[in-house]
């Protein structure tokens, strides 16, 4: 338990998910009944109409948060529910977040007014029920039953060991948005005293260090949407360019206000139940097991899938003896991946726009690879081809670099380059990941549980592919090998110039309309966008080509079948 003034935050077991809210000691007269509070609360509500009115939104919209936090601190929700029904409650938080969403905008002066007394309309006529009621008692004393609830049901969590930690120990997740707002304050001051650069850096901090760190981002993304991640990404960017342009004062608290409102709003409802509301799998998706799980099967299949692709390649086509350096580039890869790891937790204190960049760079370049090795498997899928290529180049090429006698260091890094490149890629931002769900956790077994899990998964993964491509035929291999390495080329290219916009090395241009999606390397940025739709219009025109290609040699072949027919019969 922790306290900060009059508030005091602490944890509710069970479905009744987190609360903020006023010491005992510390109610206001007003709050002797509860339509002292629907008093008060209205109070509020007048105040930010007002506020809107004269024209300063971004102040209405952060004195709006502070009375829906109040309407949550004062218990005043909590008695809706356990008194009047969830119906209730939900209808109230609704026309809270509808008030809230209002203020984000300009023009809508009539639209707040009613819904502002709509609301206080319902408060009041709510309190006045609850004032009514002979099983619920008055604020002061319903806090302090409340109280003794969160201390039985203390003992009862710890006695079971299913303690649910949210944020970073017990900090519930307003805190986390509370301590990322004055990160960004701290940058506002710093602009509008005329340091710009140093503004960007505290933006900075708030981002990689609270944000992403903390966990805040994973949970945003599987409790609400990943879509929402990808907006909140944006202002977090255009706030730290607006610094380093040196804007307006004005103009940088209005972005900070909006951005931090928007970060209290994700963090009520995930303090509100929103990863308890949600249906099994997401409920999965946001357990330490479930992110454990979930993280190493997303950065390892991709680099699992190039890797597999490669040694079933090998061996498919008589060239097993290769293969060592292919593992032998995955080994590199796993220990270059976990000292970049260290070197960016030592030097960058975690992530950063340095470890976002580095990411970047070296999924464009395994792109290229990708994309020049999906061409040469393609360009290899005939039989025929196969075979002269064998009877003509590799096997003295082969013959040369597998030999003891005159292996070189260019044909090592030649075979195992682009299996270092995919395991390296994943391997550190795995490890970046890991940390920040046991910072968000603390759950150690749980996140065993879920890399071991996903461990096996990836070997079950490889060995499928392993041994099952020697039972398919030449072509067939070959063209499906191909076409799933130029589609992981082009989810690299969208997930390399993703990571560069978050490393600030390049401008993203954020289009709201657009979804995110992970898994396809898809982000809501024009450039990212563009990036993918290069990468397969190139891959397209080289299996065009090819198509091409093969149907004149066809074409060749029929007329000289023909001509060696016609000669037969004269």
């Amino acid at each position: 338990m922790t306290e900060t003034g009059g508030l005091q935050t602490d944890r509710l077991g069970g479905d009744q998910g987190y609360s903020v809210r006023p010491a005992a000691d510390s109610v206001t007269a007003e709050d002797d009944t509860w339509s002292g509070v629907a008093k008060d609360l209205g109070k509020g509500l007048a105040q930010v109409n007002g506020t809107y009115v004269s024209g300063d939104r971004p102040t209405a919209a952060s004195q709006m948060s502070a009375v829906s936090t109040r309407y949550t601190a004062s218990d005043f929700s909590r008695a809706v529910q356990e008194t009047l029904g969830v119906d209730r409650q939900q209808n109230e938080m609704s026309q809270f977040q509808s008030v809230q969403q209002l203020t984000y905008t300009d023009g809508h002066d009539a639209d707040l007014a009613a819904q502002i007394a709509a609301l206080s309309n319902e408060l009041n006529t709510a309190a006045t029920q609850l004032d009514a009621s002979p099983n619920l008692a008055k604020p002061k004393a319903y806090a302090a039953q409340i109280e003794q609830t969160i201390k039985e049901q203390r003992k009862v969590l710890q006695k079971n060991k299913k303690t649910k930690f949210v944020g970073l120990g017990n900090r519930t997740w307003l805190q986390v948005a509370g301590q990322m707002g004055k990160v960004i304050d701290q940058g506002v001051a710093a602009a509008k005293a005329g340091d710009g650069e140093k503004g960007a850096d505290k933006v900075n901090v708030a981002y990689y260090q609270y944000y992403e760190k903390l966990g805040f981002e994973k949970n945003v993304m599987n409790a609400i949407s990943g879509s929402r991640v990808s907006f909140m990404e944006s202002s977090f960017k255009e706030l730290r360019k607006a610094m380093v342009r040196g804007d307006a004062p004005a103009g940088i608290k209005k972005q900070a206000d909006e951005l931090k409102a928007n970060l209290n709003i994700d963090a009520k409802k995930l303090d509100g139940g929103a990863v308890d509301q949600v249906n099994g799998v997401t409920k999965f998706a946001t357990s330490s097991i479930g992110q454990s799980f979930l993280i190493l099967v997303r950065e390892g299949l991709e680099a699992l899938l190039v890797v597999a692709a490669i040694i079933a390649y090998m061996i498919k086509s008589d060239n097993k003896k290769l293969v060592k350096w292919i593992y032998l580039g995955v080994v590199v890869g796993l220990i270059g991946s976990g000292l970049m790891a260290v070197l960016f937790a030592v030097f960058f204190d975690g992530n950063g726009p340095q470890q976002e960049n580095m990411e970047g760079v070296v999924a464009l370049i395994a792109m290229c690879m990708l994309i020049y090795t999906s061409n040469w498997m393609l360009s290899k899928s005939d039989a025929d081809a196969w075979q002269s290529y064998i009877g003509d180049k590799a096997k003295k090429a082969v013959s040369d670099v597998t030999s003891a006698d005159s292996l070189t260091f260019a044909g090592v890094v030649s075979l195992a380059m682009l299996s270092f490149l995919a395991v390296f890629r994943e391997g550190a931002e795995t490890v970046m990941f890991y940390q920040s769900v046991y910072s968000m956790t603390k759950d150690s077994k749980g996140m065993w549980i879920g890399g071991l899990a996903a461990a096996a998964v990836l070997v079950v993964v490889f060995v499928l592919i392993r041994f099952t491509s020697v039972h398919i035929p030449l072509h067939p291999f070959f063209l499906i090998t191909s076409v799933l390495l130029a589609i992981l080329a082009v989810t690299f290219a969208g997930g390399g110039v993703h990571s560069l916009i978050e490393g600030d090395a390049i401008n993203g241009t954020y289009l709201a309309s657009m979804p995110t999606n992970e898994w396809l390397g898809l982000y809501p940025y024009t450039q990212t966008i563009v990036a993918q739709i290069i990468a397969a219009v190139v891959i397209i025109a080289l299996f065009v080509i090819f198509g091409i290609r093969k149907h004149r040699e066809k074409e060749m072949k029929a007329l000289e079948a023909a001509s060696s027919e016609e000669a037969v019969t004269r």
